[in-house]
């Protein structure tokens, strides 16, 4: 698999993010829907990745700066057709290690508490994420699920 920044200007990835934002509205209320748009995806305070196996889009994942030493996660998405082999970790593991490299102490997201959400909970989970209250401007929400892990100093060894 290879992870890369993406540009977000190909067909493939727009619809992806296309139908990342369809299914965010089908499951949760209007107000609880807090997945980004192509416009805010290109902002400058985000990184964007896309994750590709022989040539096809297999997922993405993005990572937005809150301040100099706080990260959030985006837009982690993974094609229907490659749930459940690897992408999502892939992806994290890529978006973690690119916020211990910046420095950044804490690294939180938000995530859906329905039950189409339970997989994704699992994962940040298994990752050191712990649940906490909302962070940023996101306020309470039955809809929503906070969740944030410490991340280590940078070290020369991370450097390596």
């Amino acid at each position: 698999m290879q992870i890369a920044i993406d540009p977000l200007d190909g067909t493939e990835i727009v619809a992806l993010l296309r139908e990342h934002l369809e299914e965010m509205r089908r499951i949760s209320p209007p107000e609880s829907v807090h997945a980004l748009d192509l416009a805010r995806l290109r902002a400058s305070d985000i990184t964007f990745w896309s994750a590709r196996e022989d040539g096809a889009l297999v997922g993405c994942a993005a990572l937005r700066e809150i301040d100099g030493w706080h990260g959030e996660i985006k837009s982690m998405r993974t094609a229907a057709a490659h749930r459940r082999r690897g992408v999502a970790e892939a992806l994290l593991r890529q978006v973690i290690d690119e916020a211990v490299q910046r420095g950044y102490r804490r690294l939180s997201l938000e995530t859906g508490t329905q039950p189409e959400f339970a997989p994704a909970r699992a994962l940040y989970a298994r990752f050191g994420f712990q649940y906490c209250a909302p962070f940023g401007s996101y306020r309470e929400d039955p809809c929503s699920a906070f969740m944030t892990r410490a991340l280590p100093p940078v070290s020369n060894e991370n450097l390596q």
